[in-house]
């Protein structure tokens, strides 16, 4: 099967995760799409292939040569962003891209204007796979489940490639943030990997946000509003004032670079009780430790104006920098540059502006930094991957290990 009908197949799947569940996989439909994957991973020769109970897809592509190469992995996540609708997504390839708007949706007049994405245009003379504009199109990231396995099945295909032991790995809920939480590094038993989760064509990251999420309750109190004067507590009105209180320029539409920003991502509320949904992120270990005593900090002078525990405030770490664990192993990095140039892609090392898998992978002992899967505004009705992005990350795997194995 070529990359693109692979992809295409494995957009048809719905598997938006949803942190409200508290299951893993967190939505039933990330274990019918795992369940599938091990068919087509049996069907392409793969070896050594397990699903566990919790979605987490396992197999091996046994060496083809003598020589003693380190055992590498590729990481890839099957869930899409709940940021946006992931049910009935509708791809179209639009081949050979002419440079123009793109009309999405002609019952809806949905438009993709380039004027407002003026990335795409690097990509003329390409084919472009799109969505209908209801829905995002999930190259977040299964452009890079497509890769991988692409990769494998032409590996398979073609022995005269020397290559050792290689594994890959497919995990659950990664968009929530637990994708790595039940992943077991000890069986997958390899020395390092990358993760295909990357955006544009050339990225190479080895440093990414440090995150944490953070849930803040305001208490209320409800009284007849007639006679409220001196006795209710809006609790709506105070989240709004909480809101305010915060930088207003630290938040993810005025930052870029290493900048760090507070993200909030939902409000839920009545009189009597609201609840704001906060992302934490900045690539600096201690500017982050001080965005998240500011929140506290926050809720504190809340309190001392509108009585105790008006604002209670919950906070988890999700991920840490992976850079302080991969420059130790730098050579893993050098390898995957080498291996973009080797096939006519400029490597592009930056930091993400987010997280995968691999920054906790990476401290819990298997390096692990993050090579471009090609797509485009992800989480999002006007996401887009290239064909010839795909088919080049696919080479830089097959590259990877021809690469390590003939330097072993």
């Amino acid at each position: 099967m070529n990359i693109t009908d692979r992809f295409l197949k494995y957009v048809s799947f719905t598997t938006t995760s949803d942190e409200k569940t508290n299951l893993t996989p967190s939505t039933p439909g990330q274990m019918i799409f795992a369940r599938y994957l091990v068919d087509e991973l049996k069907s392409i020769g793969m070896k050594e292939i397990t699903l566990d109970k919790n979605g987490y897809v396992m197999a091996t592509l046994p060496a083809n040569t003598d020589k003693d190469v380190p055992v590498i992995g590729f990481i890839s996540h099957m869930d899409t962003s709940p940021d946006a609708s992931g049910k009935n997504v509708k791809p179209r390839v639009v081949e050979n891209y002419d440079g123009s708007d793109i009309l999405l949706n002609e019952e809806k007049l949905i438009l993709f204007e380039t004027d407002k994405y003026p990335e795409i245009l690097q990509y003329k003379g390409q084919d472009i796979i799109v969505t209908d504009g209801t829905t995002l199109l999930g190259a977040d990231d299964k452009a890079g489940l497509a890769e991988i396995v692409t990769a494998m099945e032409y590996l398979t295909e073609h022995p005269e490639i020397k290559h050792g032991k290689i594994r890959i790995g497919f995990t659950p809920d990664e968009e929530i943030g637990q994708g790595a939480d039940h992943f077991d590094v000890k069986k997958f038993d390899a020395v390092w990997a990358y993760t295909m989760d990357g955006g544009e064509i050339g990225e190479l990251e080895f440093e990414n946000f440090n995150a944490a999420s953070a849930k803040v309750t305001i208490n209320g109190l409800n009284v007849h509003p007639g006679y409220a004067k001196h006795k209710m507590k809006n609790s709506m009105r105070i989240a709004t004032q909480f809101v305010s209180m915060l930088p207003r320029h630290e938040t993810p539409e005025h930052t870029e670079g290493y900048e760090g920003f507070y993200h909030l991502t939902n409000i839920e509320g009545t009189v009597e009780k609201t609840l704001l949904t906060y992302i934490i992120r900045d690539h600096d270990r201690d500017r982050f430790e001080r965005r998240k005593k500011e929140i506290q900090h926050l809720a504190n002078k809340i309190n001392a104006e509108y009585g105790e525990n008006t604002a209670i405030v919950e906070m988890r770490d999700q991920y840490y920098n992976m850079r302080e664990k991969v420059e130790p192993v730098m050579h893993v990095v050098d390898l995957a540059f080498e291996a973009m140039k080797a096939v006519d892609v400029k490597p592009n090392v930056k930091p993400i502006r987010g997280g995968t898998d691999g920054a906790r992978l990476s401290f819990e002992g298997l390096p692990c930094p993050n090579i471009f899967a090609g797509g485009h505004n992800f989480h999002g009705r006007f996401e887009y991957v290239p064909v010839q992005s795909m088919e080049k990350a696919m080479m830089v795997i097959v590259k990877i290990v021809e690469l390590l194995e003939k330097k072993s």
